[in-house]
């Protein structure tokens, strides 16, 4: 599904990420973790378009992406959760989530003034996906709420819901359950799992939450200074002496 190879980001002088190189198979859910500033959201930030890498290449599917603009990148399937909460909040919920779904709309300028039928049931069906991904991520029952509206972890879960409204079929996480209580942690993991199950949709999540991680996890990567320190199942990463001088803490408390 993705594939790194030698990823490199210079900012000035500053090397965020240097050589930087793993895997990600088909419905897998990968966990990239290291300390603050290890460069973790520079790798997402440039799987997705959003900085462009120094060095290397980024092949989804295989087929080289480097250069493809954000938009061209998520129109052939990568979704971006940011690590804050960005959405529309003069909008309603599902007014956010429907505009996920039209960057694969078809429809011309001439069509949305008169309203041709082409694009009268187009419109029906966003709204059948619409109602479909609010349903997902547990937030049918706000469709019509205004978006800023909503408590902290649902507006996180609107932001995924969001990424689901462009189609995609490997999602980046940038720490999805930061400032989330316990119990919308449960939520938000249970959504993750049931999102690769049942939709066969691969992720790559950037976490600081150690427990979470193990429990959603089939691989880890671990990323210090820039560079890749480890990488493999949780249960062998979290005892690899140059993860715990790394990221003692962390791995201390998952443990």
């Amino acid at each position: 599904m993705l594939t790194i190879n030698n990823l490199t980001k210079y900012f000035g002088g500053l090397e965020a990420v240097s050589e930087l190189s793993f895997n990600i198979t088909r419905q897998e859910i990968v966990g990239l973790i290291g300390p603050n500033g290890a460069g973790k959201s520079t790798c997402l930030n440039m799987i997705d378009g959003t900085i462009s890498a120094t060095g290397g290449e980024v092949n989804f599917k295989e087929v080289d992406i480097t250069r493809l603009p954000p938009y061209k990148r998520a129109g052939i399937g990568i979704g971006r959760v940011f690590q804050r909460d960005v959405f529309f909040e003069s909008l309603t919920v599902a007014e956010n989530v429907l505009a996920g779904f039209h960057i694969h709309s078809s429809k011309g300028i001439a069509e949305i003034f008169v309203k041709s039928a082409r694009v009268r049931e187009n419109e029906r069906l966003f709204a059948r996906k619409v109602r479909d991904v609010l349903q997902v991520v547990g937030l049918e029952g706000q469709a019509d709420e205004p978006a800023k509206n909503l408590p902290h972890g649902k507006k996180r879960a609107l932001g995924l819901a969001m990424a689901l409204g462009t189609q995609p079929q490997l999602l980046l996480l940038d720490e999805p359950l930061t400032g989330m209580n316990n119990v919308e942690i449960e939520d938000m993991t249970y959504i993750i799992k049931t999102l690769r199950e049942e939709r066969g949709l691969t992720f790559l999540i950037v976490e600081h939450n150690m427990k979470a991680v193990m429990g959603i996890c089939d691989r880890i990567v671990v990323l210090d200074y820039g560079k890749k320190i480890a990488e493999g199942l949780p249960k062998d990463v979290v005892s690899m002496p140059v993860v715990i001088e790394a990221y003692l803490g962390a791995v201390e408390n998952a443990t």
